[in-house]
């Protein structure tokens, strides 16, 4: 909580079935201004990915960077370009379920099928390397039919799989900052969600 929040008015139940809606909706509106600066600590956020494990020729915020960079010089939407950077946000807090993790900061931000690429783009990866550890690289394949099946393997196979070049012209994470604000100021669940035909759940 702000340290300016400690001299202004605070619910003061002690368990949720004792709240008012007066405390509900004072509670509610420290969360909306806390919402609106959601930008500000995605960006952080993805700054910690220099501490994320070693062993490439790149460190993870630059292959995410690349993996934006690629993404925005090919023409994809703002959208895209930002799912594709936040694709491995998950690594230091989620490190074994980094899509997933990815996923859902994205849900309420962006349209259903790049939702969707993003949770599943951990299998769709797999075909790269699965086979060298006895793991069936193919396993993408149960998903053959959902709508977003092509964009994901677009994604792994332009963007993700090729984004560890140490050469390659990548953009700083500056540059990316005004679409990541721009994303994160939608309204959740706002009309971006209706497209694809929709969440069938927010939650």
């Amino acid at each position: 909580m702000p340290d300016d929040a400690k001299i202004q008015p605070v619910a003061f139940y002690r368990s949720m079935e004792e709240g008012t809606k007066e405390e509900y909706e004072r509670v509610f509106a420290y969360f909306k201004a806390f919402e609106r600066k959601l930008g500000d600590r995605i960006l952080a956020e993805l700054a910690t990915l220099t501490r994320s494990y070693p062993g490439e020729l790149v460190d993870r915020l630059t292959h995410s960077l690349q993996t934006a960079t690629r993404a925005h010089r090919d023409g994809r939407d703002e959208e895209f370009v930002v799912a594709a950077l936040l694709h491995d946000i998950g690594d230091m807090l989620a490190t074994v379920n980094h899509s997933e993790y990815a996923a859902a900061i994205i849900k309420p931000y962006v349209r259903p099928n790049i939702h969707w690429m993003i949770r599943q783009h951990g299998l769709f990866q797999g075909y790269y390397y699965f086979h060298h550890f006895g793991i069936d690289r193919n396993g993408r394949e149960k998903h053959r039919g959902h709508p977003a099946f092509e964009l994901c393997i677009d994604f792994c196979a332009k963007y993700d799989q090729a984004a560890f070049d140490p050469d390659y012209d990548t953009m700083p994470l500056e540059e990316f900052a005004p679409m990541v604000q721009r994303i994160f100021a939608r309204e959740p669940w706002g009309a971006h969600a209706k497209l694809d035909g929709g969440y069938r759940d927010q939650f």
